[in-house]
């Protein structure tokens, strides 16, 4: 039941408020005096007794109204904050669960270890997570299918929780990075503009994608005001997105490539990073950290209140004072009759 504001979980003890009108029918006190001019006019007095009466109601009340279980409600509310709204597309095919950054061939044979890509991309998104206070994040991984596992939120816990669970388990072998994209989009679908809005791919592989592919992605991108970071963890130290006059024959035609040529080309602003260290890695996302600081409107939960301990603190606060009033009085009378 919702009142004055505020919900109530037993609104049948608000029946019961009528009762803190009682001290005021107390029963008669005033004596019968001969002669009214032998007492004084004791305006203090009276103001005491007014101010018991009115603390005595407020006990009743406050008990009453404790009982009925006041509470605010859950609130949404708004306010500015720097920052952005953040998609974080994270590959976990098999290939995640390979060393990174291997200094050795020997290396590679170890698998799913806590030098994983995986693992590695944990701990820095992670990181990059926590010194965001203001951003809003979703989460999507990809492997065979693409999964949205948590909508935009502005709930860290949640989100380093996701994070963490992600890296848990081993990778499929199949990569769907055009539903991935298309899914990743689609988080903003129907969802107020508030500011900078970004989807951070973490991948170190590649996808050849179909025309219609490439045309849904295209069109939903430019739709969303989306920007795209793509952090590149390299398999192969010597091999980069960007064409040159070095390259072996067997990267001409790679899908790393052929992605990376595809972003470019959709007019969406795009930037790749290309990690083959943890420096790299590392660097990339202090850049992504130090570029999307806009104004952003952030909306902020704010939890259901429970409001019964105000009221019970008030109750005895009152009770408190009621009781000195009586040990006072007490007092007085013994030091009348001495």
């Amino acid at each position: 039941m919702n009142l004055l504001g505020l919900e109530w979980f037993n609104p049948g003890f608000l029946l019961l408020l009528p009762l803190a009108i009682l001290p005021w029918f107390n029963h008669n006190l005033d004596k019968t005096v001969a002669w009214v001019n032998l007492v004084p006019i004791d305006p203090l007095s009276r103001f005491f007794n007014i101010g018991l009466k009115i603390l005595s109601t407020g006990v009743i009340a406050a008990l009453i109204l404790a009982l009925a279980g006041p509470s605010l409600p859950e609130q949404k509310i708004e306010r500015i904050g720097e920052g952005a709204e953040i998609v974080l597309l994270l590959d976990r095919s098999r290939s995640m669960d390979d060393p990174f950054a291997v200094k050795h061939q020997a290396a590679v044979v170890s698998v799913g270890g806590d030098d994983s890509k995986r693992n590695v991309a944990r701990e820095y998104l992670t990181e990059f997570v926590r010194n965001r206070p203001d951003d809003r994040f979703g989460f999507v991984f990809f492997s065979t299918k693409s999964v949205n596992l948590l909508p935009l939120t502005y709930d860290k816990e949640v989100v380093l929780a996701t994070i963490n669970a992600n890296a848990l388990g081993k990778g499929l072998s199949d990569t769907n990075m055009a539903e991935a994209l298309l899914s990743s989009a689609e988080m903003f679908e129907g969802q107020a503009y508030r500011g900078s809005r970004i989807v951070l791919l973490v991948s170190d592989g590649g996808q050849l994608l179909s025309d219609e592919a490439k045309e849904q992605i295209s069109r939903l991108y430019k739709e969303m005001n989306l920007s795209i970071y793509w952090i590149y963890l390299k398999s192969n130290q010597a091999m980069t997105l960007e064409e040159s006059e070095e390259d072996s024959l067997l990267w001409v035609d790679i899908p790393e490539r052929k992605l990376h040529n595809f972003f470019k080309s959709i007019g969406v602003p795009y930037r790749a990073f290309e990690a083959g260290s943890l420096e790299a890695f590392a660097e990339a996302l202090a850049e992504i950290d130090r570029q999307h600081y806009q104004t952003l409107i952030v909306e902020e939960t704010l939890p259901h209140e429970p409001k019964t301990d105000a009221l019970l603190w008030l109750a005895l606060l009152a009770v408190l004072l009621l009781a000195a009033s009586h040990v006072y009085t007490f007092w007085g009378v013994k030091k009348a009759h001495e």
